[in-house]
């Protein structure tokens, strides 16, 4: 069997819970060769949960030294400044032939401090060339500019999102609408599908980062989308119904 290779474009989570061990261990469990360019580093400081972008040079020569792998897919995780986002376009821009996954980490959940507005501008130029973009309710918020209060507004976003230009979205509602389902909305340009799964109790991080890595793990495995994105759900809900719910939540509260 050839090896399939899959790039993940993504962060350092300090705690290990998301990030570019969750794009890794996913692709691993995938039967997939998985490949890091590391786009930031983070930390608990003084003033909290911090992303430190990865220095432009440096983050430039680890895309060059990938420039010759023969990738299936690629999936970019968070881009913590325009000028990293740039080098990560151009790079997407060379592969444009094989699946890719955004999921558009306008706001990291712990810090606000992103520049928000630059990288909105800066993430909206990849999706012509994604095969499906995976935002949360607020980064899809961010991105179509416009509140998202029930079902029928994560559906018109979701229409706004592909007339933007993405190809295919899936917006992750999580518990917004109700404590007992988690409700997520995929939209291929013609239909609607609504993923209801039941809420788990659970500290885990890193669910968001799972489930972008699955698809594009299902995708160069050759699942068609839809499928690519039913078949994740379903990995993200056991691995969290069967985790050891460590969590690192215990962490941010300490001190």
């Amino acid at each position: 069997m050839t090896t399939k290779y899959l790039l993940a474009i993504s962060g350092n989570d300090i705690f290990s819970g998301g990030g570019l061990y969750a794009d890794l261990s996913t692709y691993s469990a995938n039967g997939i060769h998985g490949f890091v360019a590391v786009t930031c580093l983070t930390a608990m400081t003084e003033n909290g949960f911090e992303v430190f972008g990865t220095d432009q040079t440096v983050f430039g020569h680890q895309l060059n030294s990938l420039k010759n792998v023969p990738f299936s897919g690629i999936k970019l995780g968070l881009l913590p400044n325009v000028a990293v986002a740039e080098l990560a376009l151009d790079f997407v821009k060379a592969h444009k032939d094989i699946p890719i996954v955004l999921d558009p980490v306008l706001v990291c959940k712990e810090s606000h401090d992103v520049e928000v507005s630059a990288l909105r501008d800066e993430l909206l130029k990849f999706f012509p060339y994604a095969t499906i973009i995976t935002p949360n309710l607020v980064e899809a918020e961010l991105l179509a500019q416009r509140p998202i209060k029930t079902l029928e507004d994560m559906k018109a976003v979701a229409k706004h999102l592909h007339d933007l230009g993405a190809t295919n979205v899936v917006i992750k509602g999580g518990n917004r609408f109700s404590q007992e389902v988690a409700l997520d909305v995929f939209y291929d340009g013609v239909d609607y599908t609504v993923l209801e799964y039941p809420i788990l109790e659970t500290n885990n991080v890193g669910a968001g980062c799972t489930f972008a890595s699955s698809i594009a793990s299902q995708l160069v495995n050759g699942q068609p989308v839809k499928e690519a994105v039913r078949l994740s759900k379903d990995f993200v809900y056991e691995a969290i119904r069967h985790s050891d719910q460590y969590g690192v939540k215990q962490h941010y509260e300490k001190d």
